[in-house]
């Protein structure tokens, strides 16, 4: 049986980073260096999915805050 026709049933975190950018994390590991952990955990099926309800804006939170500044001096 290859890896990809296991079933995955590991449980991951959302993790997020001072961009604000998202991702996924294998529960049973510290977050890597720079990310901190949110309130959702589960299978992978299931971080995806809240990562794409939260995550509606993908530009980096420096990108947003110069265009904000940009936006207020025109």
């Amino acid at each position: 049986m290859y890896q990809d026709e296991k079933e995955d049933t590991t449980i991951y975190k959302v993790v997020v980073n001072h961009e604000e950018q998202y991702s996924i994390w294998p529960a049973d590991r510290e977050s890597p260096l720079g990310w901190r952990d949110t309130d959702k955990n589960g299978l992978k099926q299931e971080c995806l999915e809240y990562i794409k309800q939260v995550w509606t804006d993908m530009r980096p939170l420096s990108l947003r805050k110069k265009m904000e500044e940009a936006a207020g001096q025109a």
